[in-house]
């Protein structure tokens, strides 16, 4: 944020979320705020706040207008780019804080033909919706983001389309996908997949593929599958696992960067759940 022309941290306190993260134009941190005052400042990007604990008031100053708030765990807070505003916090919380810029929201209505959606601030903000996708963020990074880039991006899709359909000042109406992806750019889709199953893959990089925008190819390519990108590249790796499994004597935890798990953990926790049994077992059985 900017005070008296100088960019300094929203919070004084440290973030619990390392800066390491897979998606781009947001940071995700995690804070424990204490009785303190924010003194007046200018938000540059988006600033999201999902309060996790705490309910006691908070009280803003924003655009000649003041007010104090109610919170509890699940109270949200949504100011958009170039908002001036002072907030006391009269309590004690915990709260995710997003922070992300104009361009995530830019590039799903430029793929769709649309203006720029304009937003208003929000300081008690409520949408269970909404509260589940930024609290998923929050887990994955409170995880070291395990599910890798690909997940990251499609998280990112469904938390900006829901905020273009459901607060922005006029709802913006993104359109239904009709048909599916052709079979030709579905199929080179699939060959790309295989071909770099063993990476971190990037929704950007598929769709660039096939010359769609990110948003566009996660909704095409679900009404041709019945699946999400992830789904299917889970799918995927899963099989080849499997394949390496049965044909060699690798150690599971080489197999699992083989296939592009970001941790042996997470290939087995993986496994277990869509074939019913660890790699190690299932081994021995195939």
């Amino acid at each position: 944020m900017l005070r008296d022309s100088h960019l300094v941290p929203l919070l004084p306190s440290a973030p619990l979320i390392g800066k390491e993260q897979p998606w781009r134009g947001v940071l995700l941190e995690r804070h424990t705020v204490s009785v303190s005052e924010i003194p007046q400042h200018e938000h540059r990007e988006f600033c999201l706040h999902l309060q996790i604990s705490g309910e006691e008031p908070v009280e803003w100053w924003s655009e000649g207008r003041h007010g104090v708030e109610r919170t509890a765990p699940g109270s949200m807070i949504l100011l958009p780019p170039g908002t001036r505003d002072r907030i006391v916090w009269h309590g004690a919380s915990e709260r995710l804080i997003l922070s992300f810029r104009s361009s995530v929201l830019d590039e799903m209505t430029d793929a769709s033909e649309l203006l720029p959606a304009e937003f208003t601030s929000h300081w008690s903000l409520h949408d269970p919706a909404l509260q589940r996708l930024v609290a998923e963020m929050g887990r994955e990074a409170a995880a070291g983001w395990p599910l890798g880039g690909l997940y990251a991006d499609l998280v990112t899709i469904s938390f900006a389309s829901h905020l273009l359909r459901r607060h922005a000042a006029d709802a913006v109406d993104l359109g239904e996908v009709k048909g599916g992806m052709p079979v030709p750019r579905l199929r080179r889709v699939m060959e790309y997949i295989t071909e770099n199953i063993g990476d971190d893959l990037r929704l950007e990089a598929m769709a660039h593929e096939i010359g769609l925008s990110p948003f566009h190819f996660a909704r095409e390519f679900r009404a041709a599958t019945g699946q999400t990108p992830y789904q299917y590249l889970l799918d995927q790796r899963i099989e080849r696992a499997k394949g390496l499994l049965r044909t060699g004597t690798l150690p599971v935890q080489e197999i699992a960067l083989m296939t592009g798990f970001r941790s042996p953990v997470n290939f087995v926790r993986s496994f277990r759940q869509r074939v019913g049994q660890p790699p190690g077992d299932w081994r021995k059985s195939a």
